[in-house]
Parts: C-alpha cells; structure tokens; sequence
C-alpha cells in the first residue's frame, strides 16, 4: 500500500479530509521517528512496539569477490507485532 492509499483509507475511516489525514500520518511517523531517536520505545498496545536495538559489528563477504569486510555497528529500527495484530493477520 502506498502513502497516498494509505492516507485515503485513514481520511475514509476517521471521516477527515486527505489533507487532515496526510497532517495526522505526517505527524505520526515525525512523533514516533523523534521518540525513537531519543532511545524511548513507542508501545500501540493491540497493535505493536517500535524499538531501537544495538547492533553489534560483524564480518561479512563482498559478494562479487568473497572478500571478507567487516560491517559496522549500528542502531536498527525494531517491529515487534502485539498479540492482536498476530492474531488479526493470521485470520
């Protein structure tokens, strides 16, 4: 589903606008982006938690050459599904 599609269906089922609903997901993702930036989880209880993990540096191979390179430690954006999305998507 692309932004727009996605935007419509928010503005179809909350009885708002396209522009409300593009202002409302705009500062969604701004409000969970600056939060995980911050180091604080953003639990949506029945839905999910968004977290930050460290990841640790690791070795790995060129592709094209098999040379071995070493990848470098970094922060990665976690998505944990809460038990009624599970259960919602599995039908």
């Amino acid at each position: 589903m692309s932004k727009t599609a996605l935007v419509e269906k928010i503005a179809e089922q909350a009885k708002l606008t396209k522009v409300d609903a593009d202002r409302a997901l705009k500062a969604f993702i701004a409000v969970v982006s600056e939060s995980l930036k911050n180091g604080e989880d953003v639990p949506l209880v029945g839905f999910g938690t968004f977290s930050v993990v460290d990841r640790a540096e690791r070795q790995g191979r060129n592709p094209k050459t098999g040379e071995v390179i070493s990848i470098s430690a970094k922060k990665v954006v976690k998505f944990k599904p809460g038990k009624a999305l599970k259960d919602e998507v599995e039908g």
